[in-house]
This record gives structure tokens, sequence and C-alpha cells, in this order.
């Protein structure tokens, strides 16, 4: 079981938790704001772009080719940018904090 917050323009924190899926299905499931997941997760349009804390980065890791390349699209891209549809609910991810970039 992972619990996570997401950081949103509009909700401010909002508290999630699951034990599976992806993060953004995690998101969409409990309507986070911001998280629109508009290709249901196959990393094709960078709607659930989050940026994770430098002190979580390494832990989830860096992103696949694919997923670099739907970032390079986005206009507000760091080097801490990740797609939540490809971060897999885990308990690596339990207590983490996410920003969600739109």
């Amino acid at each position: 079981m992972a619990k996570v917050i997401f950081m949103t323009k509009t909700n401010g924190a909002v508290e999630v938790e699951g034990d599976s899926g992806s993060l953004m299905e995690l998101a969409t499931a409990n309507g986070v704001s911001g998280i629109d997941g508009d290709c249901g997760g196959v990393c094709s349009c960078a709607t659930c772009h989050i940026y994770v804390a430098p002190n979580d980065f390494e832990k989830i890791g860096q992103p696949e080719e694919i997923e670099s390349d739907m970032l390079e699209l986005d206009d507000n891209v760091t080097q801490y940018s990740r797609l939540c549809c490809q971060i897999e609910v885990t308990e690596a991810i339990d207590g983490m904090t996410f920003v969600v970039a739109n």
C-alpha cells in the first residue's frame, strides 16, 4: 500500500492511497485536478505530467526514451519531470509528494 500526496494548483494537497496500477490511474480514480490521462496511460499525451522531488527522483528512476520524447513536447519540463502513467504504485513511492505540472 502506498500513500502519496499530489500538490495541485486548484485543490492544494490531495492525499490518495493505492496498492496497484500506475500513479496516473490512482490520480484519475481519485479526481486529482490536473491529471487527465487522456491517452489512458500509454505514454502518448503528457496530460499526467508531474514534478518529482529531487531527493525522490533517484528512487523512481529516469524516464524511458518514449517518456522522454513525450516530455519534450511539454513547455513546463524540468529535470525532475515525469509522466505519472509510467510510475507504478508500489511501497517504494509511499510517503512521496508529487507536484502536478498543469
